[in-house]
């Protein structure tokens, strides 16, 4: 399995860059987890638009969701361009049924409910959803290829949850919007040393920071989640690639 940091900011992209957006890759499958603000820019800086299978969403919150008009515009033209027809399943919960009703567009696009209960298998991947603590309706996910696993919190203030969830995951891809010294909870968002501390009691392999602030010292972060974890942490950057050939390289 291979994971690309498409977009990593929190809220709104700084300047250049995207708000969350990630590539999961395997077997020549290409889906796109969340595509908020300039990841259809950013994607196209890995894949082209045609090369992509599926979306998943976590929730609707415009720094997921964003780009999701402009994906839609781009998947019409580009059949049109390529005299190809192809339909791009979006899946998303129907909890907000008038954001996932707009999933849909033309031919281009196919918006299909996943159910927090059922597991979902998209091409290669099998995903797993568990409900977060936020202002909207949001799912965390475990996606998996048989062969890797890697979690997905999206957007969460501190549950224990994520602790069983995450269990002995090979990559922990985790929302780390504020420093140790904040409160997130009223906000639904998580801090460094909670962070840490699921990654240490799940007794994951490796942890990735996401959805960051902008403001302060990001390093703070690393070192902060480092207090508590004591395996490999990285701050989540624009083109930054996981692949699961490298955890069995080390393990080797």
């Amino acid at each position: 399995m291979r994971v690309t940091v498409i977009g990593y900011w929190g809220g709104f992209p700084k300047a250049g860059e995207a708000t969350s957006g990630y590539l999961f890759e395997t077997n020549g499958f290409h889906l796109l987890v969340d595509c908020g603000s300039a990841v259809l820019s950013k994607l196209q800086e890995t894949i082209s638009i045609d090369h992509l299978d599926a979306v998943v969403l976590s929730h609707y919150h415009h720094d997921h969701v964003a780009d999701i008009g402009p994906l839609q515009y781009a998947c019409y033209v580009t059949s049109i361009i390529n005299n190809k027809k192809k339909t791009l399943p979006i899946y998303g919960h129907n909890l907000n049924n008038e954001a996932f009703q707009k999933l849909t567009y033309k031919d281009a696009t196919l918006g299909i409910a996943y159910k927090e209960n059922t597991k979902l298998e998209v091409g290669p991947f099998s995903i797993s959803f568990l409900p977060t603590i936020h202002p909207a309706p949001c799912f965390a996910m475990k996606i998996t290829d048989n062969e890797s696993t890697v979690i997905y919190t999206a957007d969460s203030s501190y549950q224990d949850a994520f602790i069983p969830f995450s269990s002995n995951a090979d990559l922990l891809i985790a929302e780390c919007s504020l420093y140790s010294h904040q409160d997130g909870r009223s906000a639904g968002h998580m801090n460094s040393r909670e962070v840490g501390n699921i990654a240490q009691n799940a007794r994951v392999k490796q942890l990735l920071l996401t959805h960051l602030p902008h403001f302060g010292d990001h390093k703070e972060l690393v070192k902060q989640a480092k207090e508590i974890y004591h395996e490999e942490v990285n701050l989540a950057s624009s083109g930054f690639v996981w692949s699961s050939k490298n955890i069995d390289s080390r393990v080797r």
